[in-house]
């Protein structure tokens, strides 16, 4: 698991490098941009920058669709949901039209919430099954945790060996239940994009693109492009 590098100064360098490079993918695309977002302290500093006058005029907000990796399954004004996050720090201050915004359903059960999600994904996708040659998504941004997990791809769950379900519910190793995308659901994606900032992810971002840990982001195997987007922390100095 190797792909593209790219490593810039600090964290502030890092959220407008990738800023300026998503703008210029979505302004390229003729029809809607489907983005799979993030959680996370390195996205939010994104999202916030995408919400600055600057980006917020030049951005087509009105083809972007914008869709979750993972989410915890709390309200969506819980202080550690990831929507209401990216509502925070960027929906609220942008013109995207509220129908162009997927965020993952909270309420039921978390398998009834799970289903729910991935019975819109299928039906925004217009399949039932995912074709290699058509992605799901046009960029998924993830994240890498010091444990080696990304999205909600826990170490030791179930969940790592789903390849049916696009989405299901994470009941153990964390505090909170969380919903994931799955792996066929992730690495059906034009690029995947990691963003990842500080010293702290350096060893274990190492391992992972080296193929030294067999961890949840290890096994991950997109069908498109990878990059990592990277701080000069995180890429070891």
């Amino acid at each position: 698991m190797t792909g593209k590098l790219d490593i810039q100064p600090d964290p502030a360098a890092l959220a407008r490098h990738v800023a300026d490079w998503l703008l210029d993918r979505a302004m390229a695309k003729a029809g809607k941009t489907a983005i799979a977002l993030s959680g996370g302290s390195t996205p939010k500093a994104l999202f916030a920058l995408l919400a600055t006058p600057d980006y917020a005029r030049r951005m087509p907000w009105e083809r972007l669709e914008l869709w979750w990796g993972d989410e915890r399954f709390v309200p969506h004004d819980h202080p550690e949901s990831n929507y209401g996050m990216t509502r925070a720090a960027l929906l609220d201050h942008v013109p995207i039209p509220a129908g162009n915004v997927h965020p993952i359903p909270t309420g039921g059960t978390p398998e009834e919430a799970a289903q729910g999600y991935e019975r819109a994904l299928r039906q925004a996708y217009g399949a039932e099954a995912l074709d290699p040659s058509r992605p799901l998504f046009d960029v998924t941004f993830l994240g890498l945790g010091e444990d080696g997990h990304t999205a909600s791809l826990i170490p030791g769950q179930p969940v790592l060996n789903e390849r049916t379900k696009w989405v299901a519910a994470v009941g153990q190793g964390r505090p909170e239940v969380r919903i994931t995308l799955t792996y066929p659901a992730l690495e059906s994606s034009a690029v995947v994009a990691f963003l990842i900032a500080g010293a702290g992810k350096a060893q274990i971002l190492a391992q992972v693109r080296d193929g030294g840990a067999d961890v949840p982001a290890a096994r991950l195997r997109p069908q498109g492009e990878l990059i990592w987007f990277v701080d000069r922390a995180a890429a070891g100095g």
